[in-house]
């Protein structure tokens, strides 16, 4: 019945919103395929998505975003839905569900816009995937210089990183953060990024995030790159927590064709969390993971908007002799 409810509203908001702005959108789908001791030894298609953006002006100084995505064939994800005051470019205040700008990558992971098929290891681990808070932006650019500051109801306590994601503040602390950052000319940007938040249901201990992000773009290639530390305070008795990853991705660009090669690395030590965590009322199995990935992959672009995507992922693990490499493909567009 939730579901249902939310196609229909889902529906009535594609019909309403032309006479209010505009309407873009994406889908995909993938099929993988990994080696024997892998998650996907038989192959299988998987992460069907389809994506709407409605955004328009209601007035000359207020405008707005919303961004519904369908995923698992059944469920409907509401990845914003912010008004925004003011139109200036170097001053806007939103107010409502955003992205949380830590980083580069978490701001443009659609399918369309990312290179990469699997995320890279540190967005994978270090925060949760496609990231969004409640509460209020502000953001602008001016003289080469751009930034961003947020304060919302910041990430919970789960058995690791990815688990941080929620809409409703389980403790009285705000997650508060921004990122700022320099364009260079010549194609050149770079960016760095800041959280920092209480995250337990006590309300006192925190969970601190730095990050750098590089982009570099000529017509016949690009570099992008980033960097992640995350700093997790734990109960007494325990050492604090520890999660630092990178990734650099350089892709060339031959018309149809763009080939790309991504180098990934993670490190990630809690002595607190990890399988069978439940709050205070009993810590986990701990965290050891010390992951390398080499990501190839190719993508074909044969009409504007149309992307098939190849990508095989080298992955190692530090200590470990299993294979898990992984075989990977992607048909998506945007319209």
């Amino acid at each position: 019945m939730k579901t249902k409810i939310l196609a229909l509203l889902f529906a009535l908001v594609i019909l309403a919103t032309p006479s209010l702005g505009k309407i873009t959108g994406y889908l995909s789908s993938n099929f993988v395929k990994s080696q024997e001791q892998g998650e996907f030894p038989k192959g299988t298609f998987t992460n069907p998505l389809f994506g709407l953006i409605f955004s328009g002006d209601i007035s000359p100084n207020i405008n707005y975003e919303a961004e519904f995505r369908i995923t698992d064939i059944t469920q409907v994800e509401i990845d914003q839905a912010w008004i925004g005051l003011g139109t200036s470019e170097a001053f806007q205040l939103k107010l409502g569900l955003y992205l949380v700008p830590f980083g580069r990558y978490n701001q443009i992971n659609r399918p369309h816009q990312t290179s990469l098929i699997n995320p890279p290891l540190h967005v994978e681990f270090c925060y949760p995937h496609r990231w969004r808070d409640i509460g209020i932006l502000v953001e602008g650019r001016f003289s080469g210089f751009f930034y961003s500051g947020y304060i919302g109801n910041g990430l919970r306590e789960g058995q690791d990183l990815r688990d941080g994601q929620q809409f409703e503040d389980n403790n009285k602390d705000k997650g508060k953060g921004g990122r700022f950052g320099l364009s260079l000319g010549q194609g050149v940007e770079v960016a760095y990024s800041i959280y920092n938040g209480k995250y337990d249901d006590e309300n006192s201990r925190n969970l601190i995030l730095h990050g750098v992000d590089l982009t570099w773009m000529t017509q016949d290639w690009k570099v992008f790159a980033e960097y992640t530390k995350d700093i997790i305070s734990n109960p007494d008795g325990f050492e604090q927590g520890d999660a630092e990853g990178y990734f650099v991705e350089l892709s060339l660009n031959f018309g149809n064709f763009i080939p790309l090669a991504s180098y990934q690395k993670l490190k990630y030590t809690d002595p607190y969390h990890g399988p069978g965590f439940i709050g205070d009322q009993e810590a986990g199995g701990g965290i050891s993971i010390d992951r390398s990935r080499w990501a190839l992959g190719l993508i074909y672009i044969p009409v504007q908007n149309v992307f098939f995507s190849l990508e095989y992922d080298f992955n190692r693990e530090e200590g470990d002799t299993k294979k898990d490499d992984l075989w990977a493909v992607r048909v998506a567009l945007s319209f």
